[in-house]
């Protein structure tokens, strides 16, 4: 039976008295935090109030290029409304802007059938691309201030898209008008939601984290714990084939993110798809630390964690080689274990494979922004105050790097469609975000990606020993992707030649987690490789003379590494090995949530 008006009315008004009691509680407890906190204006923790000014002050020494940049934007809108009037009028005219192939926020067909949409998208669209070139290369800006404008620009244009607010939005507008506002109310209440969810900070749900259960719905692959530190659990899977290849396969995930995104689904898990291909697969699962692990540093990460569970896959399996995977951050400290073994002249580690890793840090893309001295003082001082980094403070910056689909495309969903985010595992993935211990990451900040130490022969010294990379023998598989925001290929490419081993290099497609996540199955994306393997000195180089191949890398992996070795043993039962079982996977640190 429908609704009556009173119903409704009553309903609505109940609604009303809850966002408002909501409301009224977040903003007391806002107001009681700074009182303890102390009430003080926010520093420029970044310096993007510093490289503004910087900008805007070589921008008015050229006041001849300033006009010719307003008179050009001036043209251009001319031109748009000419083209406007003929198309009201009837008559074909071109779009003198069009948004990106891949652009999602102008998916909607009124964007571009309705008259008075498509004039407001190919507005914005004309000024967003005026605004970034006026600001792209400002004479007399150094290189590290120039790309912190770019990016903190898009940032802005980004949030001004039309397509974020309520009455230029058409889709909003439709569900407004079809819902009566109740849309509105709906996403009002989601805000607070978020907004109680964060302590007070804004913190977007992006998908229903309801829907998912560790060892249930995501990371479903049956194995056991079978050792443990403060650091680390180690997994061994249950065996998926009678016989397994002799050698195990260690896998070490970062500690940013956590080790479940190799284990998603059963369709798409490679420590699944690995298992069917013979191997006895081992997995580090870090711990979510907190302050008392404030003190752990990058060498205690190298010996507690990667030669940690080195030693514990060797006497579990009775071996002296093991293959190991870095995914990452992970592939980082893979390289540096496989620096360390080397000058100790240990050589249980017969084969590398580094999943989108950055050993050289010269160019990091657009983290780099995040990278100067002010900004890792002012972070290092924040995190002094706790002992860890909040692994929500790094998600933000993820986010930021791709903010139309991972930020505003769930504002709009949640907020002014009302509507609940979708149950989605690799979001539920995003969203378990972890900590990191302050010393630990400020070392890593400081002399990976600040001072790119790691690509220089003892650049560092962990645990007592000079890191050298070209001492690595090994042979090394690296795989990274063409759209890689996060770890850039170009920059992955240049860490291979520091290798003094035989490196194969493969360019995958799509990005940092789809490139990787990426079954034989389904068929997509594809690959580059080259038949002799060759490492010509320029990135740009080795793309034009490598060969295009159609599906998964995945497999051209499994020949490269049985290649080095393919003798198999019968399977191995984790609860038949001599370190015993601590507990099922996918055990207890990673169902830790920060």
């Amino acid at each position: 039976m429908s609704q009556t008006k009173d119903d409704a009315a009553q309903d609505t008004a109940r609604t009303y008295a809850e966002i408002a009691a909501r409301a009224s509680k977040l903003l007391t407890e806002h107001a009681e935090r700074q009182l303890r906190r102390g009430i003080a204006p926010p520093e420029d923790e970044l310096g993007v109030a510093k490289a503004f000014m910087d900008m805007m002050a070589k921008l008015l020494s050229n006041p001849y290029q300033l006009a010719v940049a307003q008179m050009n934007l001036v043209w251009d809108y001319f031109s748009l409304w000419q083209r406007s009037v003929l198309r009201f009028l009837g008559h074909e005219a071109l779009p003198l802007a069009q948004p990106d192939a891949g652009d999602r926020r102008f998916r909607d067909k009124a964007w571009e059938q309705d008259f008075v949409f498509d004039y407001i998208k190919q507005s914005y669209l004309i000024l967003a691309r005026h605004v970034h070139d006026v600001v792209c290369c400002v004479e007399g800006l150094d290189e590290h201030t120039q790309r912190k404008i770019n990016f903190f620009t898009r940032q802005f244009v980004d949030a001004l898209s039309p397509s974020n607010f309520l009455l230029t939005n058409p889709e909003v507008l439709r569900e407004t008008v079809r819902s009566h506002g109740q849309n509105l109310l709906k996403g009002l209440a989601n805000l607070l939601r978020d907004i109680e969810d964060g302590e007070g900070q804004l913190r977007i749900r992006m998908t229903d984290t309801s829907a998912f259960k560790l060892g249930r719905d995501v990371a479903t692959t049956p194995g056991k714990v079978v050792f443990e530190n403060e650091l680390m659990q180690l997994l061994q899977y249950a065996p998926r084939t009678p016989r397994q290849f002799k050698r195990p396969l260690l896998i070490v995930p970062p500690w940013i993110n956590k080790y479940y995104i190799l284990d998603l689904r059963p369709d798409n898990s490679f420590i699944r798809w690995a298992l069917d291909q013979g191997h006895t697969v081992f997995c580090i699962s870090w711990v979510n630390p907190d302050e008392k692990l404030a003190d752990k540093g990058f060498d205690d990460y190298l010996k507690e964690g990667a030669l940690a569970a080195l030693d514990a896959v060797c006497e579990q399996c009775g071996v002296k080689e093991v293959n190991a995977v870095g995914y990452c951050l992970g592939g980082t400290l893979l390289a540096i274990a496989a620096a360390y073994l080397a000058k100790r002249r240990d050589k249980r580690l017969a084969s590398l494979t580094f999943f989108t890793s950055l050993l050289d840090f010269k160019e990091p893309g657009e983290l780099g922004v995040f990278i100067d001295d002010t900004s890792v003082a002012a972070l290092e001082a924040k995190m002094s105050e706790r002992g860890y980094l909040e692994g929500s403070e790094m998600a933000a910056t993820f986010n930021m790097l791709r903010a139309n689909d991972l930020i505003w495309s769930f504002v709009v969903n949640n907020y002014l469609l009302g509507k609940d985010p979708f149950p989605f595992d690799l979001l539920f993935w995003n969203s378990d975000s972890t900590r990191m211990p302050a010393k630990m990451h400020a070392f890593y900040l400081r002399n990976m990606y600040r001072d790119n130490r790691l690509s220089q022969p003892g650049g560092i010294e962990l645990l007592g020993v000079p890191i050298d990379l070209g001492k690595i023998k090994t042979p090394a598989y690296f795989i990274s992707t063409i759209e890689d925001h996060i770890a850039p290929w170009k920059t992955c490419y240049r860490g291979a030649r520091l290798l003094s081993g035989p490196v194969r290099f493969v360019l995958g497609g799509s990005g940092h987690i789809a490139g990787i996540v990426n079954p034989p199955t389904p068929q997509k994306y594809g690959y580059w490789d080259h038949a002799g393997d060759e490492l010509p000195e320029a990135a740009e180089a080795w793309l034009e003379q490598a060969t295009q191949h159609p599906g998964s890398w995945w497999p051209d992996w499994q020949r490269w590494v049985t290649s080095l070795g393919a003798e198999q043993v019968a399977a191995r039962d984790p609860v038949a090995g001599p370190l015993g079982v601590i507990a099922d996977a996918p055990g207890r640190y990673v169902a830790a949530r920060a």
